[in-house]
């Protein structure tokens, strides 16, 4: 049974930090590209940032210089360390695992940013 499980969200100032962690099992997690997307509530859901099997990185525009993207194979964990964060961050972010047509998905995690 492949589980995919995030952790790391919460409540944070404007200016603040978080790590999120998703981790993986039930896949050989090494053989998938991962990648973190969000959903704010009305919108839809975005890709944050992706990583590939061989360790490429991509972030959308928004949070090129604040966010990095990064996996540890030995711990089947992916990660996300979100800096200078901001109310527009505020969303469900959610871990997912994609390698040719098989593909899944997280329960989420909240992230709020808030005075």
């Amino acid at each position: 049974q492949v589980q995919l499980v995030e952790s790391g969200g919460g409540l944070v100032q404007p200016g603040g930090s978080l790590r999120l962690s998703c981790a993986a099992s039930g896949i050989i997690f090494s053989i998938y590209d991962m990648g973190w997307y969000r959903q704010a509530p009305g919108k839809q859901r975005e890709l944050v940032a992706g990583i590939t099997v061989g360790g490429n990185t991509n972030y959308t525009d928004s949070v090129k210089g604040r966010f990095t993207i990064s996996r540890d194979n030995a711990k089947n964990t992916m990660y996300l360390r979100m800096n200078s964060l901001k109310p527009e961050d505020t969303a469900v972010y959610y871990c997912n695992a994609h390698r040719r047509i098989l593909n899944y998905w997280g329960q989420g995690t909240q992230v709020t940013v808030s005075s």
